[in-house]
């Protein structure tokens, strides 16, 4: 079976060095790659060409699309070579030679359309980021990752079904693609991974399932804007505006009694956070940033 492993690039040159050894190093042999850039103007796009992997495929954007547009991208691609699967793969991460090979057992053994592997941090690399996902109804539809921020010890080693996964690293059947679309383009960054799985888990046909037994590494955040420069342990501009509008615009796409008493549920938490959250700068400008992304969200 021919997998396709799509990566967004945008100013990724720390991370490529660490991907490129992973991806070299991955034992199932029949997989083509495929490297979106997003108009990277760091030397992101000239390690790519410099590197000697004969299987890619390099498609340089102009314009930064955000990262649905850029997987939506490298899935099209994919399927036009005729993959059976697309895995999409953040480049900031390392990962066991095995990856792809563990990932297409557990399809084989349970038959679900997308699998993915427990994730923890780069540093602590004992420290589960990601042991499964499922939707929290009762906060505003929310993902949340089983067991982030716990020491991994094996609590969480069972290949269960789940609901949620992050894109950052998700084996996904072309039928899926078929049967639900592709990525949402309206989400730059942030609430793509769940609007997506969310479709999935309505449409009802495809298993989402977990693998416990892979290693695999991300290293949170160190290419998106989420925290503040100046002040790493506050939240940055860039994710509160994203973020705040792109779960508006996700609540909203539902069109269910539910999901607008979580739209007014959410403008609440959003605002109380502001004033409780040690993650927010106190800061009037930060404050009208949250209120008028929360408006901007129902305007998408």
């Amino acid at each position: 079976m021919k997998i396709g492993v799509v990566t967004v690039t945008y100013n990724s040159s720390s991370v490529l060095e660490d991907f490129f050894t992973s991806i070299e190093n991955l034992a199932y042999p029949d997989f083509n790659l495929y490297v979106i850039d997003n108009a990277s103007s760091d030397d992101t796009i000239s390690k790519i060409e410099d590197w000697s992997f004969e299987s890619k495929l390099l498609l340089k954007n102009t314009n930064n699309l955000g990262v649905a547009a850029g997987n939506n991208q490298g899935i099209k691609l994919a399927l036009k070579d005729n993959c059976d699967f697309v895995l999409l793969l953040n480049n900031d991460t390392v990962f066991e030679n095995q990856l792809l090979s563990k990932l297409l057992d557990t399809y084989r053994t349970y038959g679900s359309s997308i699998v993915v592997p427990k994730m923890n941090y780069f540093s602590p690399s004992n420290m589960i980021w990601y042991a499964g996902g499922f939707y929290n109804r009762k906060k505003a539809f929310l993902n949340y990752h089983r067991g982030q921020g716990e020491t991994d010890d094996n609590q969480y080693n069972v290949d269960d079904k789940i609901e949620y996964a992050p894109t950052c690293c998700a084996l996904v059947h072309k039928s899926v693609f078929e049967d639900v679309g592709l990525m949402d383009e309206k989400y730059f960054v942030y609430f793509d991974d769940t609007d997506f799985f969310y479709r999935v888990l309505i449409h009802g046909k495809h298993e989402v399932r977990y693998r416990h037994d892979i290693h695999f590494l991300h290293k949170i955040g160190s290419l998106t804007q989420s925290r503040n420069k100046d002040k790493p342990q506050k939240y940055g501009t860039f994710f509160i505006k994203q973020n705040s509008k792109n779960h508006v615009y996700f609540l909203k796409k539902q069109k269910t009694f539910i999901a607008y008493i979580n739209l007014i549920y959410l403008w609440f938490y959003l605002t109380t956070r502001f004033f409780i959250s040690p993650r927010f700068e106190k800061k009037w400008s930060v404050f009208y940033l949250i209120q008028s992304s929360y408006f901007q969200g129902f305007k998408m």
